[in-house]
């Protein structure tokens, strides 16, 4: 199963990060296949939005505040059965300091 990971992304406080996929191998998806996304922040106050083929998965829900790398199944966000298209992941900060998060996406 291919993953993608970012580790110690950094988001500035009031702040949406850029799509965290972009570039990826995976981030084009042309045949239906599963995602699994697993995400933690440094602390309280961040928000992920993850979309799949333009459709929102998840729109701005908060992820663990657990510090370290994700851990699964304890750290599973969200998973798509037949994902297809472009993915978008974003995180954005409520706070009012920078905060890091650690994410994983599995597909296949």
């Amino acid at each position: 199963m291919p993953r993608m990971t970012g580790q110690a992304v950094s988001v500035a406080a009031n702040s949406v990060s850029a799509n965290q996929l972009s570039g990826q191998l995976y981030e084009f998806l042309d045949n239906p296949m599963p995602v699994l996304l697993a995400a933690t922040s440094s602390a309280v106050g961040l928000n992920c939005t993850f979309l799949v083929g333009g459709v929102s998965v998840m729109n701005d829900q908060p992820v663990s505040q657990a510090n370290r790398y994700p851990v699964l199944p304890d750290d599973i966000v969200t998973s798509i059965r037949r994902a297809r298209g472009r993915l978008v992941l974003t995180f954005r900060n409520t706070t009012a300091g920078a905060l890091t998060c650690n994410w994983t996406v599995d597909v296949g």
